[in-house]
């Protein structure tokens, strides 16, 4: 199985990575790799998070305050957000399916 993001989950993940960079460098690089170990999980067992809508799932991050929205759609994962959990849900919702 693989997983993909869509353009503004990608656009997010760019700009959490420079924002954590700016404020401490390598940060924003660790970040980055927790996303993708995040994301090997979701891979190798899709349905154990959290449903957050009918096809939506949710992985909370351990060490940031983000998760990672996604649903399994043709054998693939897509990825929906990165969600920072510190700024209103709204601007994701339109995502959840």
């Amino acid at each position: 199985m693989k997983a993909r993001f869509i353009f503004p989950a990608n656009e997010e993940l760019d700009e959490a990575v420079n924002y954590y960079n700016f404020q401490v460098p390598g940060l924003g690089n660790q970040f980055y790799k927790e996303v993708n170990q995040a994301i090997e999980r979701i891979i190798k067992f899709p349905d154990a998070w959290t449903k957050v809508g009918k096809n939506t799932r949710r992985y909370l991050l351990r060490r940031f305050p983000y998760a990672l929205l996604y649903s399994k759609e043709n054998g693939k994962i897509l990825i929906l957000a990165v969600a920072n959990l510190h700024r209103n849900p709204e601007y994701y919702k339109d995502r959840i399916r």
